[in-house]
């Protein structure tokens, strides 16, 4: 998009911006009416609900006028081809599959989805996090995944309902965890309401940690028994690895350097691990310390990975099946996409709590580990400051590095310095993860996810 065409709704939002792009379409009858009745389902009852939203509503949760809206609209009727591209700012919210579902119905209405050049783009992170979902690490196994580990590998899985990583942290409050084995990450820098967190994770009475960097949550809720299994970072890994980009390629590297030659890979400490726990005959784990085995299984039991046995001869790289839709045949029973009818979401602002709150990382930063200060992306050189829009500050009588406190339901962030930045009224920006004090531990009740992109706060002045 041109300069002119950039649109900044309110912090949460999103989906109130979204019916009113829709509501210009709709009102000027703007859709792809054929393959709406061709290729999807609940068109009518979307209809409905689109027409009755009141622009009223629509201009005072999304920060934009409808005139602005309608042209947004306009430049979207006058595209051929649309990707809709999107990452954590939609998701890490308590509405954040009603915002995926929104912006799935507005493709849908120009039959943006299914066919070349056009479509849905969830933009999921690094290779770690795109290929870990794919192999099954999801809310709930995929039936087909489930019944191929079950046969393919002729073991038996439990059937219970297990927990989510919010779940968990509950139920190590409630002291339900005996013991925790935390593969990679920082469980504690990447939850909400670090308080809460901190609590959860000393309540463990043993954790084991297998990293390739130290972390706050070697320092912070490390009560009782700790154990930190250092580990191979992926470029030293002595055997080939796969890694799949986020647009669902997958690629063999050739294995990595020696750069601590006391430090052993992280498959072959886990099969060790499984080894002296597990019986050999459900599983023998020996067999996959090597890494080509490990791709044999995934070959075998995640569907559209099936082209993973030939990286081992022709060493190129493919594109998962199923991902890439160029023709308008979706994975439903009746092959149809579906309209869904999502509410405007009530923001929590009151008279205690006067803004909305997101929280980002810096360039400097991936993911919980800070490596530098400065952030280029916003041309900021520390990090406990708050950004706010020029006009609230100066309602509020602040100027440039003036002190504040910052206050939510969940926690409180003192003497954070105040700076200028674009970004609507009524809304506030800090850093990830100092500001996870202020998040709280509530989720979207679909997905499971915290909401770090959308917090009622105030702040205070320091005198």
């Amino acid at each position: 998009p041109i300069a002119s065409d950039y649109v900044q709704p309110h912090i949460g939002g999103d989906i109130a911006f979204i019916k009113g792009v829709a509501k210009a379409l709709i009102n000027n009858e703007h859709c792809d009416n054929d393959f709406i009745q061709k290729y999807t389902n609940g068109f009518e009852e979307y209809c409905i609900d689109i027409e009755e939203s009141k622009w009223k509503d629509i201009e005072e949760c999304s920060g934009i006028s409808k005139g602005r809206i309608e042209h947004i609209a306009s430049v979207y009727l006058q595209s051929k081809n649309a990707v809709f591209a999107w990452s954590m700012g939609i998701t890490h919210h308590q509405h954040g599959v009603d915002n995926v579902e929104s912006i799935v119905n507005l493709a849908l209405l120009r039959g943006m989805v299914g066919k070349k050049f056009a479509g849905l783009l969830p933009l999921r992170g690094h290779s770690n996090v795109q290929g870990i979902g794919s192999v099954g690490m999801t809310p709930a196994l995929k039936e087909q995944v489930f019944k191929n580990m079950e046969e393919k590998l002729s073991i038996s899985l439990p059937k219970q309902k297990g927990m989510d990583t919010m779940a968990c942290m509950h139920a190590a409050y409630r002291n339900e965890i005996d013991c925790a084995f935390l593969l990679g990450g920082n469980l504690f820098g990447s939850n909400p309401d670090s308080q809460f967190a901190e609590k959860s994770l000393s309540r463990i009475p043993f954790k084991v940690y297998l990293n390739t960097t130290i972390n706050m949550g070697h320092i912070y809720g490390s009560e009782a028994e700790v154990v930190i299994l250092p580990c191979a970072a992926r470029d030293e890994e002595q055997q080939a690895t796969t890694q799949e980009s986020m647009f669902n390629f997958v690629r063999k590297s050739d294995g990595g350097i020696v750069r601590l030659d006391n430090v052993r890979s992280e498959t072959d400490i886990i099969c060790e691990l499984a080894l002296n726990i597990i019986d050999n005959a459900s599983v023998d784990f020996s067999e996959f310390k090597k890494h080509k085995n490990i791709r044999k299984a995934i070959a075998c039991t995640i569907p559209g990975f099936e082209k993973l046995l030939e990286l081992e001869e022709k060493d190129k790289e493919f594109q998962i099946d199923g991902r890439t839709l160029h023709s308008p045949e979706f994975n439903t029973p009746d092959k149809k996409a579906n309209f869904k009818v999502v509410d405007i979401p009530k923001l929590s602002l009151n008279t205690k709590m006067d803004f909305q709150l997101t929280t980002v990382r810096s360039e400097g930063q991936f993911n919980t580990i800070i490596y530098e200060e400065h952030d280029l992306f916003r041309d900021q050189t520390e990090r406990w400051i708050v950004l706010m829009n020029k006009l609230d500050m100066k309602s509020r009588e602040l100027k440039e590095n003036d002190l504040v406190d910052i206050k939510s339901d969940t926690g409180k962030m003192e003497r954070v310095k105040v700076r200028e930045f674009d970004i609507s009224r009524s809304c506030l920006l800090t850093y990830f993860p100092e500001s996870n004090i202020l998040i709280s531990n509530n989720t979207d009740p679909r997905s499971k996810t915290p909401g770090f992109k959308s917090v009622p706060v105030n702040i205070f002045k320091i005198n």
